[in-house]
């Protein structure tokens, strides 16, 4: 989450704004002439339909979500889901004697993502949902960490440091991970066209102090599948040549609900022995709204039962592995509803009519004849692309800066280490971005097109800030 530092302009007064009459309960008496202050506490309390309208109004400078075409979070939900999050949103997950049945919920859905990642086990698997993929990762990595901890007491603390292998094309929340768990990150960097980790490289990296490798099912720089099963293969020849036992994690984000229903010979979950845990994002193509995330290990003794925590100030005994204590239920709760009210076909059809439409507007920007695809939605429904190098009026951000004028946000940036030469667009096509929407970004881009080619050149000159987009 950004830190915020309060007004943009500390210590000037703050000029009152008007307020219609009509603006809101209108009372002739006592009615409001001012709007209340945005940076510090009203004096008093306004009618609640006028501060309704004062945020909704701001609220309206936002973009629109379901054109936001950088995001993997879910954007549209069915109604009924809405209704079971407004009731469940005073529910407190950690409460669970209070709360007993979203409990189970939770618990439910555990079991089915065991048994859809075939764990070994499904009812013995050990899993919690998180407010997202972040916070399962960091959960991941301290399961990871403490277990190489366990096994290196004689060296650590000391002269022994953990370190996590994984590729440079990593979300930001392993990162943030190696910096506050003070883990050595050993990024795997990108080369020509490998955009992601290779199962070689990953085994090179490993040495004794190396806590885990971690996998990504769907890079979130192109919507590539990492090979989890010839890191986990590549890893066992390690094992074989040094009797180094490196842990697998696959951070499933976005491709955990999508690879084991369209991809389903593609091995990269609890069916390699080597993955010790996986995360996904329920808000991703769980496709549940903001921020729910799971995180499940192959066996109870794959998390440290030290880092489970127990509680019953709130009534009953309460295991709890979270960073945070107190959530609402509702995204839990939406999850259910959406893996009840699915099932298997169900998501197979939402996951492959977002492939179609990814599928259908790669090709068709390609054929553009300026364009030149990374990726063409066959793995993630996403696909990134560049300009061919003939291409010299315009870049991506040009595109990205121009598309945003319509209302459409299509992230541009480069890539990292060692591909920083490389700057793309990226779509990310998600359900609710339908067939016809498509051919709306399409035909808006076509008729950018004639401009975009009669520049003198690229317009925008300090990449780092062209579309306000950081992985």
């Amino acid at each position: 989450m950004p830190l915020h530092q309060g007004p943009r302009e500390p210590g000037a007064p703050e000029r009152p704004l008007a307020v219609n009459p009509f603006f809101g309960e209108a009372d002739p008496l006592n009615g409001m002439t001012e709007a209340p202050p945005r940076h510090r506490l009203g004096d008093g309390p306004i009618p609640p339909s006028t501060a309704y309208q004062l945020v909704h109004d701001e609220l309206m400078l936002d973009g629109n979500a379901r054109l936001n075409l950088a995001t993997f979070v879910t954007t549209w939900m069915e109604p009924q889901a809405g209704v079971l999050m407004a009731e469940c949103s005073d529910k407190n997950m950690i409460d669970k004697d209070e709360y007993p049945h979203t409990a189970e919920l939770e618990q439910r859905c555990v079991s089915m993502l065991a048994e859809l990642w075939h764990a070994p086990d499904p009812v013995s698997t050990v899993g919690c949902s998180t407010t997202g993929s972040s916070e399962a990762c960091m959960l991941a990595g301290m399961a990871l960490k403490r277990r190489w901890a366990k096994r290196n007491a004689d060296r650590y603390p000391g002269s022994a440091r953990p370190n996590l292998v994984m590729g440079v094309n990593v979300q930001v929340c392993w990162e943030k991970f190696c910096n506050f768990w003070e883990v050595e990150a050993r990024q795997v960097p990108m080369e020509g066209d490998r955009f992601h980790l290779s199962a070689d490289a990953a085994a090179e990296l490993c040495d004794e102090n190396t806590i885990g490798v971690v996998g990504i099912m769907g890079s979130t720089f192109d919507g590539s599948y990492e090979p989890i099963a010839e890191i986990c293969a590549a890893l066992d020849a390690l094992k074989e040549r040094t009797g180094l036992d490196i842990p697998v994690h696959v951070d499933a984000a976005s491709g955990g609900m999508v690879a084991p229903f369209l991809d389903e010979d593609v091995v990269w979950d609890f069916r390699l022995p080597r993955v010790a845990s996986i995360n996904t994002s329920g808000h991703k193509y769980g496709l549940v709204y903001p921020g729910v995330g799971w995180a499940l290990w192959r066996e109870p003794e794959a998390l440290p039962e030290e880092l489970v925590f127990r509680v019953n100030y709130l009534g009953g005994d309460m295991p709890t592995f979270a960073l945070n204590f107190s959530r609402p239920g509702a995204q839990v709760v939406a999850q259910y509803y959406t893996f009840l009210r699915l099932g298997r076909e169900g998501y197979r059809s939402v996951q492959q009519a977002a492939r179609n439409v990814a599928r259908g507007l790669a090709e068709r920007i390609e054929a553009l004849g300026d364009f030149a695809m990374l990726t063409r939605g066959e793995e993630l429904p996403v696909f990134a692309f560049t300009t061919l190098p003939e291409v010299t009026a315009y870049d991506v951000f040009d595109v990205s800066r121009r598309l945003r004028e319509r209302g459409w946000l299509v992230p541009a940036y480069t890539f990292p280490a060692h591909r920083e030469d490389l700057s793309v667009l990226r779509v990310v096509c998600r359900n609710g971005f339908s067939s016809d929407l498509a051919e709306l970004l399409l035909g808006d881009l076509s008729s950018l097109m004639p401009q975009l080619r009669a520049q003198p050149g690229p317009l925008t000159h300090d990449k780092d800030r062209a579309t306000g987009f950081h992985h």
